[in-house]
């Protein structure tokens, strides 16, 4: 087995968030589905930049927000995405090693520009999602490191990449090599939106080679086509090593074989903005996890870590998580 180089490797878009507060007549005039996330061109995305009145420019990505989070909380965290050598691209690469992470995947010197993703949140803290991904299409197996892969206890993967091509090709390099270096591997589904895309495919990669599954409520009925939350947890029971299932106020479930761990979430928080809580709590999980924590702690973290990303816009934590953990856990 590999040393250890990483608690986490965390692949995905990296992407800027512009985020604008909007209401909910703005989706119906825009003919958006609410909570889902669209993939966009570059014309639509200037057409909504044009309409969405005034904005926060963030650097976000749910695998680049997963891997702030684990710096954050005192882990060592690497993060594989793929920018364009532009503005928004030097923007990204500083916030994201600013706050800890290594962050070394070559830049694009010609093509698309970096992602941005457009995030519309409405009165009740909900969030809708446009992604221009730009940049993020060129992600491909050349950009996996193996070393670094074979160095990461956990290497974890957003289910929003599997939408281009050299993106699914760059997960199946990494999790061959991190389950030949005797390491584990982890996806979130990200979207039900997402999972409707590639319920098949997300089936047959979890089955051959994710050990920790994250997904909400929504996500996981979607992927086992239930209305029945049990139905679904009882069918992914047998798939994975662990399962983390996220039902925002009402907590979160965490599944290992035939133990089932309930997790409170943390109801005196008053929630701005749901961007990046299933992000910050994957992040604080796996920090749990690679940090031997038992699965109550570590979904205690993961609860904590999502609380503080809902208290303020943005999916980046503004307070050192290590520190919030060591006052309330």
């Amino acid at each position: 087995m590999a040393e250890n180089k990483f608690d986490t490797t965390c692949i995905g878009n990296a992407i800027v968030d512009v985020i604008a507060k909007i209401e909910d007549d703005f989706l119906l005039q825009e003919n958006l589905v609410k909570n889902s996330m669209n993939l966009i061109d570059e014309a639509r995305a200037e057409d909504l930049y044009s309409k969405m009145g005034t904005a926060v420019e963030i650097s976000g990505g749910s695998a680049g927000n997963t891997a702030a989070g684990v710096a954050s909380l005192g882990g060592r965290s690497n993060y594989i995405g793929k920018v364009r050598n532009d503005q928004l691209g030097a923007i990204f690469a500083h916030d994201i090693e600013a706050i800890g992470v290594n962050f070394k995947t070559a830049r694009s010197e010609e093509g698309a520009a970096t992602a941005r993703s457009f995030i519309l949140v409405t009165p009740d803290a909900h969030r809708t999602m446009n992604t221009y991904l730009g940049a993020c299409v060129e992600l491909g197996p050349e950009d996996i490191d193996p070393d670094m892969i074979a160095g990461s206890e956990v290497t974890y993967m957003e289910g929003y990449l599997w939408d281009p091509e050299g993106g699914k090709a760059a997960f199946r390099k990494a999790a061959k090599i991190s389950h030949e270096a005797g390491k584990r591997v982890s996806l979130t589904l990200s979207d039900s939106f997402c999972v409707d895309r590639y319920r098949d495919e997300f089936i047959d990669f979890i089955e051959d080679g994710v050990d920790i599954l994250f997904a909400n409520e929504d996500e996981i009925k979607s992927l086992y086509q239930t209305d029945n939350l049990a139905e679904a947890i009882s069918a992914v029971r047998e798939k994975v090593e662990i399962a983390c299932v996220t039902r925002s106020k009402e907590g979160s479930v965490i599944i290992q074989n035939e133990t089932t761990v309930d997790i409170e979430a943390d109801t005196s928080i008053e929630v701005v903005d749901t961007t990046g809580a299933g992000d910050l709590y994957a992040s604080g999980f796996l920090f749990g996890f690679t940090n031997g924590y038992s699965l109550a702690d570590s979904g205690r973290i993961a609860s904590l870590a999502a609380a503080e990303i809902i208290s303020h816009i943005g999916a980046r934590p503004e307070v050192s998580l290590q520190k919030l953990i060591s006052e309330k856990l």
